[in-house]
């Protein structure tokens, strides 16, 4: 086998720091897009939510005075 020179040497030496890098970067890109769905979904489950909460309280009387008397009445 021979040996490399110094700069062989160097050079593979940087093109396994880049090859480790875009595996790094490819993680963190996964990671970071999984994320932003899981934000996007919540952010839609919110407002669904609000939605829900909105039409709840529509639907109660503002006071009980509003409320129509029971049927039996």
């Amino acid at each position: 086998m021979t040996e490399l020179s110094p700069l062989e040497a160097r050079i593979e030496t940087l093109e396994t720091r880049v090859a480790y890098q875009e595996h790094t970067i490819e993680a963190l890109n996964q990671a970071l897009t999984a994320q932003w769905k899981e934000i996007d979904r919540l952010t839609r489950e919110l407002v669904r939510l609000g939605d829900r909460l909105a039409a709840a309280e529509d639907a109660i009387p503002a006071s009980p005075g509003d409320e129509p008397p029971p049927p039996h009445y």
